[in-house]
């Protein structure tokens, strides 16, 4: 009985003093500033850490609800808060932990209300007029078709007054009802406010300042409404270099991060990536891709061959076959293409060009090894525009291009693109009797069609067309391309090229599931080229079908997400070099999967895919990105990947054929002329700073990157003069490359990038290590361009010049030839100077002057043994510097 009595008497102070805790505790609830998920964890963390014993927020109603015991009072839990960075009723967060907050959790300050008081421009604001951010045309065309689509009968939206105009039925519609869907699609208004998830969604360049205040002019925004080319692509399944959300990622990625600089460092990549606009591309006379690095420091710009006058892309210390070359994300110069497909690119068809150094993403493929170079065409403009650029140098080259963009209705965008280009002159300017570039003509044409159906159907789609003709004959000048060459004793070059592409690339986004979607790519190539040099030949044709199915979604929330696909090559080569014939069909279907992490401070990228190539083996192919923000402007960046290739030794060699070095194999079992395929590893790591300089935004950045070959296809020079030998490696082959670079402007309108470069590239060759050739250790870059007043009625002038230093390079042994023909063990060091001046009259009539390599560096000895082209010791593919002294163009551009 006594033990019943305590059980009772014990339980009944059990509840009782659980009945006098509850009676203990105290409700609260506050105002507290936040933006996210991320902000509602750390609100709600740092609320129990200071001793609440429960906590609970809304991101909806910007409101803390928590209870405290009795001896921890409301002020001091909201002070703890206020020191995690989040202005609340007590307390304001200092400005510098507001500033160190993921960009994502910058929510609107108490300065800065949803709907502050109006300034300026609000003498001028209509009654159908309304408040709404953004920042380029994509957001234009968004905003638009999100207010038609809630039943306005027309909107127009303007970047320069960041507002809306409206006409609508009072009946049918409201404009509350428009301005909710427009917030629903990523806009702040002053009815509305976006959720941070959706705002976190939009392309890179529509990521406005959420902070400024409606009616206060953007100072991010430079934003031309003559503008056609605002840096969109349309990718089907394309590479998420930031937090876009599938139906933007997958129809619609925007490349350019932020403000609408000629060249900007995305800082919201886990990968180092270089945003090249338009704008960069006219700074010099970018006549096509090859000639659209020349004010870029991350690219090495070469001519490859003193007869040919063809130029090379180089990018940390290795060649551009190590590159993974694309347009619109899809293969594009690689195989027989590779020596001539820069060329083929018109500099005026491009829209952005998207560099990544280091290992890109696994579902473009697997033989990146030092970086990608994305390039893509112009489809994009508000209404129907035609722009004519013509170019001629004071040398006998020519060129016109024209561009036709044209909305067909509110979903389907197409573009005609047209190029034409002929070199007339003899240009030899060192007096060797060998043109210093070929003369011919190049004809070609793309067509464009866009269809855009997110908001009703989910479906975008992007067809394309384009077909080159290429002609060109070098060599002697008065060689007689007609006439064969074993009837003339002139030595003479012929290349011919004929090229067709056609693709798609098709996405969907899931009804109510933005962050899931589905994208199909799909191309096929045809390319031939029918060649000679003096009395060798090579000709070649290469068919490829490339097909790339991608699947996107997330793990529980958009911190993690996830792509996972298939993808198919089909490559079938046919050539020709002198009487042996070499064919053989590559087909490699694979599989990837890719996820994304992004937390706070860090994003990590890790994606692995297993390709299945008929030739070369199984291949596993991982690659890592990892980004960890210190501070919003203290960025570190580390990668590492696998990549591997085949080889194709005759196209990717051309430059060695004017000579007379015979080609041998040493076939090591391989099943592609007889060689395995090429294998390497690449690791980087960047460090990326931001800070203020004479008031403005200056960026420095160092980054270094080294690639191990696993295997490789070695190229020797060295063993004879009169041979060129193609051998697997056995040992070791590596490159080394650091580079720094700082971007930075001391006044207003004059921007200033300086870099230097070191490489260390060594390979094992058959007689010992030693350095590449044509690889200088040292590299030197400084561009300058200034900009009077941009805004002006009367127009602008622009002044742009880029100086590169090169410095000793080491030359192929030629010791084995007659002292006459031999090459010294090194180059000089020389520096080549561009400069170009241009001038605006007005937004549709731009006129330019400018010359390059105005230092008239030269190299005198460019080819050995010219006088006796078809002797032993004939050679012009020994070049190390420019073959042609200062050059002088004119151009202008006109739009209709």
């Amino acid at each position: 009985m006594k033990s019943y009595i305590t059980k009772i008497f014990l339980g009944t102070l059990f509840f009782l003093s659980l009945s006098l805790s509850a009676q203990n505790l105290s409700k609260h609830q506050s105002m507290v500033k936040g933006n996210c998920n991320m902000c509602k964890e750390r609100i709600e963390t740092t609320a129990k850490k200071a001793g609440a014993k429960s906590a609970v927020y809304s991101i909806d109603t910007q409101t803390l609800s928590f209870e405290t015991p009795e001896k921890i009072s409301a002020d001091e839990i909201l002070k703890k808060v206020a020191e995690a960075g989040h202005d609340n009723d007590s307390y304001k967060a200092s400005d510098d932990v507001y500033k160190n907050l993921p960009a994502c959790c910058h929510y609107q300050r108490d300065s800065e209300s949803p709907v502050p008081a109006m300034n300026h421009s609000d003498s001028t604001k209509k009654e159908n007029e309304f408040f709404v951010k953004g920042n380029c045309s994509s957001c234009k065309a968004r905003i638009e078709k999100a207010a038609k689509y809630a039943g306005a009968d027309s909107a127009e939206w303007s970047a320069e007054k960041q507002t809306v105009i409206l006409n609508f039925n009072p009946s049918k519609t409201s404009a509350d009802k428009i301005l909710k869907k427009i917030a629903d699609v990523g806009h702040d208004n002053e009815m509305y406010k976006t959720t941070e998830e959706v705002y976190k969604k939009l392309p890179g360049c529509c990521l406005y300042d959420r902070n400024i205040p409606f009616g206060d002019t953007n100072p991010n925004v430079h934003y031309d409404e003559s503008a056609k080319k605002e840096n969109h692509s349309n990718h089907i399944g394309s590479e998420d270099h930031s937090s876009h959300s599938a139906s933007e990622k997958n129809i619609e990625q925007v490349n350019i991060i932020g403000s609408k600089a000629a060249t900007s460092i995305g800082k919201k990549e886990a990968g180092l990536v270089f945003n090249i606009d338009s704008k960069e591309l006219l700074k010099a006379a970018c006549c096509n891709l090859s000639e659209s690095f020349e004010t870029n420091a991350t690219v090495d710009v070469s001519f490859s061959n003193a007869v040919t006058g063809t130029k090379q892309l180089k990018m940390l210390g290795l060649d551009q076959k190590y590159t993974s070359l694309t347009k619109e994300l899809l293969p594009e110069i690689r195989g027989i293409a590779s020596a001539y497909g820069l060329s083929l690119i018109p500099g005026r068809w491009i829209e952005s060009i998207q560099l990544t150094k280091g290992g890109s993403t696994v579902t473009n493929g697997y033989e990146s090894i030092t970086g990608q170079i994305n390039t893509e065409l112009i489809k994009h403009a508000e209404k129907s525009e035609t722009s004519l650029n013509l170019f001629a140098d004071f040398n006998g080259r020519a060129e016109a291009n024209i561009t036709h963009v044209e909305p067909i209705n509110d979903h389907w965008t197409q573009t005609f693109l047209l190029h034409g280009n002929g070199t007339f002159g003899d240009t030899d300017m060192n007096k060797d009797t060998f043109l210093d570039r070929p003369k011919g003509t190049q004809i070609n044409a793309a067509y464009l069609l866009n269809f855009n159906d997110l908001t009703h159907s989910g479906f975008g789609s992007h067809f394309g067309i384009n077909f080159v003709k290429d002609e060109r004959t070098s060599g002697q000048i008065g060689f007689d391309k007609k006439i064969p060459q074993a009837q003339q004793n002139l030595y003479g070059v012929g290349i011919d090229i004929s090229r067709f592409q056609v693709w798609n690339k098709t996405g969907y986004v899931f009804k109510g599931k933005p962050y899931q979607s589905l994208g199909w790519m799909n191309q096929y190539t045809y390319h031939q080229q029918d060649s000679f040099f003096g009395l060798r030949n090579y000709s070649g044709n290469q068919h490829t079908y490339y097909s790339n199915l991608i699947f996107e979604s997330i793990i529980g929330n958009t911190n993690h997400k996830y792509k996972t696909g298939a993808s198919f090559l089909y490559d079938g080569y046919n050539e020709t070099y002198l009487n042996n014939q070499f064919k053989r069909t590559e087909t490699v279907p694979g599989i990837f999967a890719e996820y994304t992490l992004t937390g706070s401070k860090y994003t990590l990228v890790a994606g692995a895919r297993a390709d299945f190539h008929n030739l070369a083996g199984t291949q596993f192919t991982p690659r890592l990105n990892f980004k960890y923000d210190f501070t919003p402007k203290t960025i570190l960046r580390l990668s590492a990947g696998r990549g591997f290739r085949t080889a194709n030794v005759f196209a990717e060699n051309q430059q060695y054929f004017a000579s007379n070095r015979s080609i041998q194999i040493l076939e090591n079992g391989g099943n592609i002329y007889g060689l395995k395929p090429e294998i390497a590893w690449n690791f980087g790591a960047s460090l990326q700073q931001e800070f203020k300089i004479f008031g403005r935004k200056s960026t420095i950045i160092a980054d270094f990157f080294r690639t191990d070959f696993q295997n490789q296809v070695v190229v020797d020079l060295d063993r004879s003069p009169q041979l060129l030998t193609f051998y697997n490696l056995d040992g070791k082959s590596f490159a080394n490359s650091f580079q720094t670079q700082w971007d930075f402007s001391p006044i207003k309108n004059f921007d200033v990038r300086l870099a230097y470069k070191y490489y260390d590239v060594q390979a094992q060759y058959l007689d010992g290590k030693r350095e590449v050739p044509f690889m200088a250790k040292h590299r030197g870059f400084i561009n300058l361009a200034y900009s009077t007043n941009k805004n002006s009625k009367e127009g602008f002038w622009s002044f742009d010049t880029t100086l590169n230093w090169v410095g000793k390079q080491r030359l192929p042994n030629t010791s084995n030839n007659p002292s006459e023909f031999q090459l010294s063990k090194r180059s000089e060091s020389y520096a080549v100077l561009n400069a170009q001046i241009s001038r605006n009259f007005n937004k549709k009539l731009r006129a330019y002057l400018g010359g390059e390599n105005l230092t008239s560096y030269y190299q005198k000895n460019a080819i050995v043994d010219f006088r006796n082209p078809f002797g032993n010791y004939f050679d012009g593919g020994m070049v190390y510097a420019p073959i042609m002294k200062a050059n002088f163009y004119v151009g202008f551009d006109v739009t209709f």
